[in-house]
């Protein structure tokens, strides 16, 4: 397959001022070339810009600049070409059906990218941040995705796994010599270096969950009764009317889900509907809907009238909801309505009914009021998930699971040294310890995890 020369539109689908068509492969240059009136690209220096026009036989179909790119300074480390042509989409096919003609072949999707880990420029977790690179959102997953694109994970794994390699190799110097029951490999320091890792390892697996708020952004659940004032605070927050807002209990139906970014993070807000006991069928499925948000949730915002006297049914329906990993912030709605000293009274009586943590905030979503208190706490929680040691954060599910695998692994490494099992059984425990680190950069994998990954990217890359 590295043998085919490839190509692809490198931008987005859809007109724009100007689009680029990217080659990469042996006969890039000759293809291109074939087509192109003006220099003869086979004999210009490589990493320059070449003026002139692409033709199919004697038509002209566009003017262009034609970037050279000699082997194996390139992003896959072939002989590449990108032509720039005017970002017509017509354009971009008639240019591709003319390079087609001439020898190339469209580019499957991460092809590209699948040549560059393929060909050693990469390796497959820089490969990966490409794709979260291309996909990122906010400040934070930008620069998440850019230290692993340098290869942050990567610097991290192989020094460890190039000590415990070290050792592999001294145990099974041992069973070379295994008649002359003799040792090479300190076990001592092995211990030693087994416990490190470990707590690496560690490290970067607790790592996962600021990791995948960064990436997917944190989930939100804003639920509360009827007329709590839910969709108000979603359209506070957003600053914009997304909900719609009405006096009539259970105006809203379905869920409601809007990206908010607050200080670089994202966070899905999902406005639900009222939590009740009703009747109406329609309704009903809403508050099914909304319980299972829930679920699904990192953080759970939920709404107090504060103008009633009874909190009895919002307790219940909290009590239904709490889990030990969920967030709750309370917020005491509709503060413009009632008087400041009956706050405490309504705190007093949620701390003494609900025994989880939990933030208390009064705010007035009508009048604006306290609705910043409300951001900052969201942002202090995905803040408090980030861990002090190293900078390397884990957002990639794969490279979670990779993770657990090698620290399970390590464990039973462990426990072989500790009980002094036979050389040929560490060996063994090692040597799967090694294949689940290397799983991270790609140096133990298949063709089925590379082509689930790959068929993840966007065809010109």
């Amino acid at each position: 397959m590295n043998q085919d020369t490839i190509c692809a539109l490198a931008t987005a689908n859809g007109m724009g001022a100007i689009g680029i068509i990217r080659i990469s492969g042996e006969k890039s240059f000759e293809i291109v070339n074939a087509v192109f009136e003006g220099k003869n690209l086979t004999k210009v220096a490589s990493h320059t810009v070449q003026y002139g026009f692409i033709k199919d036989d004697y038509e002209v179909i566009d003017e262009v600049m034609v970037s050279v790119f000699h082997a194996p300074k390139t992003f896959t480390t072939e002989n590449s070409v990108e032509i720039s042509f005017h970002g017509s989409p017509y354009i971009a096919k008639k240019i591709l059906e003319v390079l087609i003609k001439n020898g190339a072949r469209m580019a499957k999707a991460g092809e590209f990218t699948m040549r560059a880990f393929m060909n050693g420029r990469i390796d497959l977790s820089q490969a990966e941040s490409i794709a979260d690179l291309i996909a990122s959102e906010n400040e934070a997953s930008r620069k998440v995705a850019l230290n692993q694109l340098k290869g942050g994970i990567s610097n991290e794994i192989s020094f460890l796994r190039n000590d415990l390699l070290n050792f592999t190799s001294l145990i099974e110097l041992e069973l070379d010599f295994a008649e002359e029951d003799v040792e090479f490999a300190d076990r001592t320091a092995l211990k030693s270096l087994l416990s490190k890792i470990e707590e690496k390892l560690n490290s970067l697996i607790e790592s996962f969950q600021y990791g995948n708020a960064i990436k997917n952004g944190t989930a939100v659940a804003i639920i509360g009764k009827p007329n709590a004032g839910k969709s108000t605070l979603l359209n506070a927050l957003l600053k914009e009317e997304r909900a719609i807002v009405s006096n009539i209990a259970g105006t809203t139906r379905d869920t409601i889900e809007e990206i908010l970014h607050i200080k670089g993070h994202a966070f899905r807000l999902i406005d639900t509907a009222g939590l009740r006991e009703t009747s109406d069928e329609i309704e009903a499925i809403g508050v099914k809907k909304a319980k299972e948000k829930v679920e699904n949730a990192e953080v759970l915002v939920y709404l107090i009238d504060a103008a009633t006297q009874d909190f009895s049914e919002d307790i219940e329906v909290l009590k239904s909801l709490l889990r030990e990993d969920l967030k709750l912030i309370i917020c005491a709605t509709k503060i413009d309505e009632v008087i400041p000293d009956q706050y405490e009274s309504i705190e007093n009586v949620l701390r003494e009914s609900i025994t989880q943590e939990f933030d208390f905030i009064k705010i007035s979503a009508v009048e604006n009021q306290n609705i910043q208190d409300l951001k900052n706490e969201l942002s202090s929680y995905v803040e408090q998930l980030k861990s002090e040691e190293g900078n390397v954060i884990i957002t990639n599910q794969r490279h979670y699971e990779a993770l657990q695998k090698s620290l399970t692994s390590v464990r039973k490494v462990e426990e072989a040294v500790n009980f002094q099992i036979t050389t040929e059984l560490l060996s063994y425990e090692l040597r799967n310890a090694l294949e689940n680190l290397g799983e991270i950069s790609g140096e133990f994998t298949n063709d089925e995890v590379l082509g689930n990954i790959f068929s993840k990217f966007c065809i010109g890359k």
